[in-house]
């Protein structure tokens, strides 16, 4: 296998979101239309360019419906990448090799949430890989993702002594950089007692512990290097990609080590792919959807040892000063929950220096993630 083909053979060369708020009376295909014109017209294309498209298929958004409303009129690749909150950034490596084989020019990549998406146990409960736990975890009444997630959460701190204070850390760096983001949703600053005094929501998750019910949408194209210079803004080269899937990924509490995500697996693919180490990464943008699923992530991803995140977090290391400054535009957890497709904008746009007040300095490399369903990860190393 050669792990360097993909490496700055694709380029983000378009991004584009709608406003995000609590709830709406527009269409999923409305918001996700009106993401995506902007994020073709921000590539300087317009959307008969467009051959290639990969819609989220959780939002019940299919090719098809590019094809009737969007403009395009050859469309050569479609596909899917059902991995829940690992869709986005996977479906980024999938995008690149179609842009890497010539078998699509320019690959929109969408996601909406509207009036039409529904509640968050009803889209779990669609999901064929949510098979076993609706079977023997479902039933003793695990419904939700706070719920599933709880025992993973719950675990870690049992092993490692991670405390609450320490999700805490977490959710405060989000809100933060979500008070110099004008599109972000939660803007009122946050603290550590804000977040103990909140409401228990599934043990030992409190209400500021879990990421925002959302609406609105963003969208990004992938376009193949060659063609992605003649475009009207800075290529931002795909370096490397990966995505991983736990051990028994269809229950969490029946794994060997609840504690590990498939991001362990993907992070050392995407990192040998863009030939970097982790050292070379100025900004990361982490799904968010709860704030131990943030700390996992750091560990697995090798920013800690196992075990080290809820000291690494509240040490300051994630602050915007810190040693690896993360979700600068306030995350899922402050911005919006557009299933990560968020995360993926802002990396982009802080690598070509757009993020005005947020902006960090000297950003050349940054690194976005992806956590769905069970433990899915996914991820995605960007350079200019």
């Amino acid at each position: 296998m050669n792990d360097f083909f993909l490496k700055n053979k694709g380029c983000v060369s378009g991004i584009g979101e709608t406003k995000y708020e609590k709830s709406t009376d527009r269409s999923t295909l409305a918001l996700t239309l009106e993401a995506s014109l902007a994020a073709v017209r921000d590539a300087g294309l317009s959307p008969h360019e467009i051959d290639g498209v990969i819609p989220y298929g959780a939002g019940g958004i299919v090719a098809e419906d590019f094809i009737t409303n969007f403009g395009i009129q050859d469309l050569r690749y479609s596909a899917q990448t059902p991995m829940g909150g690992a869709s986005p950034v996977a479906a980024l490596q999938s995008a690149t090799m179609a842009v890497a084989t010539g078998v699509a020019r320019h690959v929109l990549i969408a996601l909406g949430r509207g009036a039409t998406s529904g509640r968050i146990t009803n889209r779990l409960a669609q999901m064929p890989q949510m098979r076993v736990a609706s079977e023997f975890e479902m039933p003793l009444g695990t419904n939700a993702p706070a719920q599933f997630y709880a025992h993973m959460a719950r675990r870690h701190m049992e092993k490692y002594g991670t405390t609450s204070k320490q999700f805490a850390e977490v959710a405060i760096t989000c809100r933060e950089n979500a008070t110099k983001n004008e599109n972000a949703m939660m803007r009122k600053p946050m603290t550590v007692e804000d977040h103990q005094n909140s409401r228990m929501i599934a043990d030992p998750f409190r209400l500021y512990d879990c990421c925002l019910e959302s609406s609105g949408a963003a969208a990004v194209v992938v376009s193949s290097a060659d063609r992605a210079k003649d475009l009207r803004k800075k290529p931002v080269f795909l370096s490397g990609l990966a995505e991983g899937h736990p051990m028994s990924p269809s229950t969490i509490t029946q794994r060997p080590n609840m504690v590990e995500l498939g991001l362990a697996k993907a992070a050392p693919i995407a990192l040998r792919m863009a030939d970097l180490s982790l050292n070379d990464i100025d900004v990361a943008e982490i799904y968010d959807c709860f704030t131990y699923i943030v700390i996992c992530q750091l560990e697995d991803l090798g920013f800690c040892k196992k075990g080290e995140g809820g000291d690494f977090v509240s040490s300051g290391n994630i602050k915007k000063n810190g040693t690896i400054p993360i979700n600068t535009h306030g995350g899922l957890l402050s911005e919006a929950h557009i299933a990560g497709m968020n995360h993926i904008v802002e990396l982009v746009r802080q690598l070509r220096g757009e993020c005005g007040e947020r902006q960090l300095r000297d950003v050349e490399t940054g690194l976005v993630t992806g956590y769905g369903d069970l433990g899915d990860g996914s991820i995605a190393v960007m350079s200019t």
